[in-house]
């Protein structure tokens, strides 16, 4: 969860931005779209999603490694955390 009250309204923001791409993917393929809109739709959701995850790691990156008041240890901890989550993201 973003600490800071920008990082917040920032995310929240992709959230709901993702949100509407979201719905309107669900129009297209009620409106039966050609395919070709509706993989462009597709596209423009995971560039938002992969935007979004992009941002979130920053985010906890910083707060975690560089603003956290964290031990040497705690932080070798977090840095296995996210890269194992980055490998799983990844595949």
């Amino acid at each position: 969860m973003p600490h800071s009250p920008e990082d917040k309204k920032r995310v929240l923001t992709r959230v709901r931005r993702i949100r509407g791409q979201v719905e309107a993917l669900e129009r297209a393929l009620e409106a039966g779209e050609p395919c070709i809109a509706i993989l462009q739709q597709i596209a423009a959701v995971r560039g938002a999603a992969n935007g979004l995850m992009g941002e979130m790691v920053e985010i906890h990156l910083n707060d975690e490694l560089v603003n956290g008041e964290t031990t040497r240890e705690q932080r070798a901890q977090r840095m296995d955390e996210i890269g194992h989550l980055l490998r799983s993201y990844l595949k």
